[in-house]
């Protein structure tokens, strides 16, 4: 199933509905990316007023380290002829009732630095480069192919962390939020399941893969169906 789909004509973004028998609590999924056309965010807060809970991405708090890493696409907007800007739904003037089950900054740098000291300097000495690319690349990059995100494994997922660099990096800036995100999520299953609520989960497009399968094994949950929200036109 695409998440994310690349085409001539440009990328989108699946938008999906999760139901399960047995339970009046349906969830929304909003795979979103950093950067994008101002009418993608646009279509996607005129249908999160019409949800009844958002569960919402986003690390709070500030740090160094968050900064830099939002840098790789905070830059891209600053190339005005790219056309794009960064999300900028105002999630908490919409009306609708809000969750963010994201980590801390605090708890982010933490995480951080149990990556071996080889790794963390790799990666402050690559942020340079990545904003740079990104700052006359940003556009191209996001009509290519490799933007592409769907919710089978990956080869690299099936045969397992192919390195240890991936290894820390996944479980530093994944899987832990993503673990932290479904333990949210059930929770509102055991207390709301019985409520008639649209629950929205707006998260990253490269979370959305582990929380469908997350929603499925735990609790039943299977994508209903699923409409598309143009992210670029090309």
């Amino acid at each position: 199933m695409q998440i994310i789909e690349h085409s001539i004509i440009g990328t989108r973004s699946a938008v999906l509905r999760l139901r399960r028998p047995g339970s009046q609590l349906e969830f929304v999924l909003f795979p979103m990316l950093h950067v994008a056309s101002p009418d993608f965010y646009a279509a996607v807060a005129r249908r999160l007023r019409q949800c009844d809970l958002l569960v919402v991405e986003g690390v709070s708090g500030r740090s160094v380290l968050t900064w830099a890493i939002t840098l790789t696409y905070r830059v891209i907007p600053r190339n005005r002829r790219s056309g794009l800007v960064a999300d900028n739904i105002p999630y908490r003037s919409l009306g609708v009732e809000l969750l963010n089950p994201d980590v801390t900054a605090a708890e982010f740098t933490q995480g951080w630095r149990t990556m071996p000291l080889r790794y963390r300097a790799l990666m402050w000495s690559i942020v340079p480069i990545v904003v740079v690319a990104q700052f006359f690349g940003g556009t191209r990059r996001l009509l290519a192919p490799d933007v592409e995100v769907n919710d089978l494994p990956s080869e690299r997922d099936e045969m397992g962390a192919d390195d240890e660099f991936t290894e820390h990096f996944d479980h530093v800036f994944r899987d832990t939020r993503d673990e932290r995100l479904l333990a949210a999520l059930g929770e509102l299953i055991r207390t709301r399941s019985s409520e008639r609520i649209d629950v929205a989960v707006v998260y990253g497009a490269g979370h959305v893969p582990a929380i469908v399968r997350g929603l499925a094994d735990r609790h039943g949950y299977r994508v209903r169906t699923a409409d598309w929200l143009t992210v670029l036109n090309a």
